[in-house]
């Protein structure tokens, strides 16, 4: 069974967390390049955008806008803890944003950002000690419904459970752990 949705998020560390030629579909995929750690070489990040604009797939960079602009990128994600960008400073680049939310308050806040989606965080249970709590498939869709913000789901996705997206009314959904431990295994799945 596939967990067919329109779109397909992957969070990523590293641009050697993925081989994008296990990507076969153009226009289903977006990669955010999440990097709060290690530094990377900006040709190889160049590179890596080049093959991904030739591919089909949207590129996003969070949290820092200068490699986003430096980079081309599609777009730009903000995280849940980032409270620093403004809405008008966003908007004098042609960038699509993306904002990450746990809660309705901090997604008030992304929409005071200017994000037009949303990745709501954690639909299912985590193994991280420090992130309790999870929404589960029927809150997950009654703050869909509430809310009729575009909603993407986040959290717990893994190889196991993906056929439960089904259920979820989102119009994509998010991967990052999944990604890194079963790379070829998840993207063959999400078609």
């Amino acid at each position: 069974m596939f967990a067919l949705k329109k779109n397909y998020y992957l969070i990523i560390q590293s641009i050697k967390d993925i081989d994008l030629s296990n990507i076969k579909k153009r226009y289903k995929f977006t990669i955010i390049y999440r990097n709060n750690s290690k530094i990377e070489k900006i040709t190889d990040l160049i590179n890596f955008r080049r093959f991904c604009k030739k591919k089909g797939i949207n590129f996003f960079v969070a949290n820092n806008f200068k490699l986003a602009i430096k980079l081309k990128a599609d777009g730009f994600y903000i995280s849940a803890n980032n409270l620093s960008y403004k809405k008008p400073y966003l908007f004098n680049y042609n960038f699509k944003i993306i904002g990450s939310a746990h809660n309705i308050h901090e997604l008030n806040i992304k929409k005071v950002q200017g994000c037009t989606e949303f990745v709501f965080s954690r639909i299912f249970k985590t193994n991280y000690d420090y992130k309790k709590g999870y929404l589960g498939i029927l809150k997950f869709n009654n703050l869909t419904n509430l809310t009729k913000n575009n909603l993407i789901a986040l959290g717990g996705i893994r190889f196991s459970n993906l056929n439960k997206m089904k259920s979820v009314k989102c119009k994509a959904f998010a991967i990052s752990t999944e990604v890194k431990k079963k790379p070829a295994k998840i993207i063959n799945r999400l078609f």
